[in-house]
């Protein structure tokens, strides 16, 4: 059977109310800050850990990149000199710095070693080299630096390997 007219439902729309029970003075105030606190570190942790994560990419990309460089054996020449070359190590400081835009890198994160002789170096010609660099990256939500400890300061930590290749020696 349908039904024919409008007519008013017989089920109550809100619950009835016990008598002295109304909702505490400033309790949706309450409910709210706590809801914005628990919104605002959710929001901050995602955008750590987004920048956390493009940091990281960029400094294996740089890293590679410098590698590539390296294994190469060419020298950049020095920016305020142009006539002379820059060292080795300083030529392969410069372009990881010119692949990752936006950091700071600092001469003490990098590291090189000659895994062929065992000895730090950028190797010679023919031998294994391992170019390392920490960056040390501060989160930007002091809520969530006691999770992490070290004052919020997250060491990245990034390396590649490879062969330098038959290059000519000065």
């Amino acid at each position: 059977m349908r039904n024919r007219g409008p007519r008013p439902s017989t089920r109550p729309t809100s619950r009835p109310r016990c008598a002295g029970s109304r909702p505490a003075r400033g309790q949706a105030l309450v409910e709210t800050a706590i809801g914005i606190v628990l919104l605002l570190l959710l929001t901050f942790s995602i955008v750590d850990a987004a920048m956390l994560f493009y940091v990281y990419l960029t400094l294996e990309n740089g890293v590679t990149e410098a590698t590539r460089f390296a294994v190469t054996g060419q020298q950049e020449n020095d920016p305020s000199n142009p006539t002379s070359p820059l060292s080795r190590e300083d030529s392969i400081k410069h372009v990881m710095r010119n692949s990752t835009p936006g950091l700071m890198l600092l001469d003490s994160e990098f590291s090189f070693y000659d895994v062929t002789h065992r000895r730090s170096g950028t190797g010679g010609p023919s031998d294994v080299i391992q170019v390392t660099v920490t960056h040390p990256w501060r989160l930007i939500s002091p809520m969530l630096w006691p999770f992490v400890g070290n004052g919020g300061v997250i060491s990245l930590r990034v390396s590649a390997t490879m062969k330098n290749e038959p290059y000519p020696t000065a």
